[in-house]
């Protein structure tokens, strides 16, 4: 049910993305434990002048393999939310080669009512979710 958005830099082709956006999902499910087929994502790709995201002092070198990943989700605790930033890297740097100071993850949680899969429906409200 995580609504994942992933700004990248144009230039990743077709396998690529399959592969970022195949080793967020995993990492999400472990992380979060929400069924496999809950699958929501989208891709945005922008020229490397449109993406600023700098490191807050950090002393992060950010590259052109930049992923920032927005998701709104239900509430989670703060350990789902460490293991989810944990798994990301270790699996981004693994299965796609993004180092994790190229990562970059914003959570925003809503509550059931804010959620319509279709039809009108808020399916968590009406009990068919």
């Amino acid at each position: 049910m995580p609504l994942l958005r992933f700004d990248v830099i144009e230039g990743r082709d077709k396998k690529e993305l399959k592969k970022l956006l195949d080793a967020a999902h995993f990492a999400m499910v472990e992380a979060f434990g929400v069924p496999e087929k809950d699958r929501y994502q989208i891709v945005h790709q922008h020229a490397p002048h449109e993406m600023v995201i700098e490191d807050t002092g950090l002393g992060f070198n950010r590259t052109e393999n930049l992923v920032v990943i927005s998701m709104v989700s239900k509430a989670r605790t703060k350990e789902q939310k460490e293991k989810l930033y944990s798994l990301l890297a270790e699996r981004l740097q693994k299965e796609c080669g993004i180092s994790p100071q190229d990562l970059m993850v914003s959570i925003t949680e809503n509550r059931d009512a804010d959620w319509s899969f279709g039809l009108g429906e808020a399916q968590f409200l009406t009990g068919k979710l």
